[in-house]
């Protein structure tokens, strides 16, 4: 028919960079090729209408594979008498010089301009190419790191900040070494760590973050005492004896109670070691914080005068209500049992979970 001039489309975008790219994801980082584009589709057609605001539906067309994309604006077919906004609408005398077969309440795709949309895609398309890599390692350090939670990793210290007091930990070796820093608050107090020294801290929790996960390593933490003796105990290690419960002040003195199910296995036997090798090697890796090994009892009265170790203990009286107790000691132990500063009674409070009121057998 003439006279009908026929609206040509445009060549789609040749962008074979970005489908590489996505290819490249998806076999190197296992992330879908098809998730990445959705997330370069939904960037391309924001951005688009962040520039026409007018513009109410946009539309991306993936050709796979000739790898191209195209953009379209999508307008509703009108009648020339209610044609009023031509961002969105097209009257039905121009929708036909496309395609004839158009007719009121079509919707006709019109292609957006070539140079335009390259811009927007070659912008929005790397972006969100360089977010989904960033995404892909935070999630491939995020699933590493938390299959060694509460588990004790090995370190060489590699750098320390000397207005922090931060150490700077490299785990691992070769392609699969990272670093995690081991904060001030985490370390022994007192305790004094040099560049180039191996230690070893507990894994207490990876955090997803914005900024990707964060490690939280500690020297201090009671698992990291109950992850050595499970290393240096076998019997620990395939569940002949087990760790009922720890309590830590870090550098200075833990108790850790111990009991096995079996009554032919020496509990707190085992965890001493021949000549008390086992415990001593932890003494050491703990750079000489003592360690008092106490057998658990599910006598609570029992459990407590264990727990005062090393002063003997005359009698325990349970309180009626609460986890509360007063412990008689004989007058010559009384400031054995309460420890310097009161650490051992201290601690002997947190392994059993009862407050404790230490009294001499002397007293009223």
């Amino acid at each position: 028919m003439k006279g009908k001039k026929k609206v040509k489309e445009p060549a789609g975008m040749n962008i074979p960079e970005i489908f590489a790219a996505l290819a490249m994801l998806e076999k190197e980082r296992g992330i879908p090729q098809t998730f990445m584009m959705d997330k370069i589709i939904q960037a391309v057609t924001t951005a688009y209408k962040r520039d026409h605001k007018d513009v109410e539906n946009v539309i991306v067309d993936v050709d796979e594979e000739h790898q191209r994309l195209k953009m379209y604006v999508q307008k509703n077919v009108v009648a020339e008498e209610d044609y009023v906004d031509p961002f969105n609408e097209i009257p039905v005398e121009e929708a036909k010089t496309i395609s004839a077969k158009y007719e009121i309440g079509d919707v006709v795709n019109i292609p957006v301009d070539n140079t335009e949309f390259g811009r927007i895609a070659a912008g929005n398309g790397k972006q969100v190419i360089i977010q989904g890599l960033r995404e892909a390692e935070h999630g491939m350090i995020y699933d590493e790191w938390g299959s060694k939670q509460h588990e004790i990793l090995t370190g060489t210290v590699s750098r320390i900040d000397p207005r922090s007091g931060n150490v700077m930990l490299r785990i691992g070796t070769g392609a699969e070494a990272t670093d995690a820093v081991l904060t001030m608050n985490e370390q022994v107090p007192g305790e004094e760590l040099h560049e180039g020294q191996m230690v070893k801290v507990y894994l207490v929790e990876v955090r997803r973050s914005t900024r990707g996960p964060q490690v939280m390593i500690s020297r201090t933490h009671p698992g990291l005492v109950k992850r050595l003796f499970e290393l240096e105990v076998p019997e620990i290690y395939d569940g002949t004896v087990e760790v009922r419960s720890i309590a830590r002040e870090a550098g200075n003195r833990t108790k850790i109670a111990v009991w096995s199910e079996d009554p032919n296995v020496d509990a707190i036997g085992a965890c001493v070691g021949p000549r008390g090798q086992r415990v001593n090697a932890i003494v050491d890796e703990l750079r000489g914080e003592k360690i008092d090994i106490v057998k658990y009892s599910e006598d609570p009265a029992e459990f407590i005068a264990a727990a005062l170790a090393p002063a003997d203990v005359v009698s325990v009286q349970l309180a009626d209500e609460g986890k509360a107790c007063r412990v008689t000691v004989p007058a010559d132990q009384l400031s054995l049992a309460i420890g310097k500063e009161g650490q051992n009674a201290r601690l002997a409070a947190r392994l059993t979970g009862y407050k404790i009121d230490i009294k001499a057998a002397n007293a009223e």
